[in-house]
């Protein structure tokens, strides 16, 4: 998606670092102040460029706020196909995966927050796009670490898996349990014969 409508393709590797400067930019704040702190004013106040700069590269809010979850879904992603390569033995990597995203929102009880708000706001706008490329690629995550344990139809697995996850983020916010009591619940969600 291009931040500046029809001139992506001539935009310099200079001005698309200025793109990308802004981006991080807007994770900063998406991360310390959520959805609704997130304005050209406080984005400009956490990088280097100025609000003209920001509405230079981005006319639209909502584009830059897109690019940026995406940006904290990837590196998010990215984290945990880290801690993946770490395990050798497929199943000790799934749990080790499992442990480091209930781990991370519980060290970070604001992404939790921060990435409900922007869903709900997507499906407000009626743009769930955005959210539709985030939860494909957490599924994909997901259904690759399933693929070599042998479970039957590792992507719907997958996609149950995603959500009970997405659940108990929010449980683990109000009754927090220790992953080895949450081990027996994903045993039975991912490898219980139904049917």
């Amino acid at each position: 998606m291009s931040a500046v409508p029809g001139r992506s393709d001539r935009l310099s590797p200079n001005q698309l670092a200025k793109q990308e400067q802004i981006v991080e930019a807007a994770r900063v704040v998406l991360a310390r102040d959520g959805l609704a702190g997130c304005t050209v004013r406080a984005i400009a106040d956490a990088g280097p460029l100025t609000k003209s700069a920001i509405h230079y590269y981005f006319a639209d809010i909502d584009v830059l706020i897109d690019r940026a979850m995406a940006a904290h879904i990837t590196a998010f992603a990215a984290g945990l196909r880290e801690v993946a390569a770490k395990h050798d033995e497929p199943r000790a990597r799934l749990f080790a995966v499992l442990e480091e995203y209930l781990r991370v929102f519980a060290a970070n009880p604001n992404a939790a927050f921060l990435w409900f708000e922007y869903w709900i706001a997507a499906g407000r706008a009626q743009h769930p796009q955005a959210i539709d490329v985030m939860l494909s690629s957490l599924t994909e995550l997901l259904a690759e670490l399933l693929a070599p344990l042998d479970v039957d139809d590792p992507r719907a697995r997958a996609r149950a898996l995603l959500s009970y996850l997405l659940g108990t983020v929010v449980q683990q916010r109000v009754r927090p349990r220790p992953f080895a009591a949450l081990r027996g619940d994903i045993e039975a969600l991912c490898f219980a014969n139904y049917g």
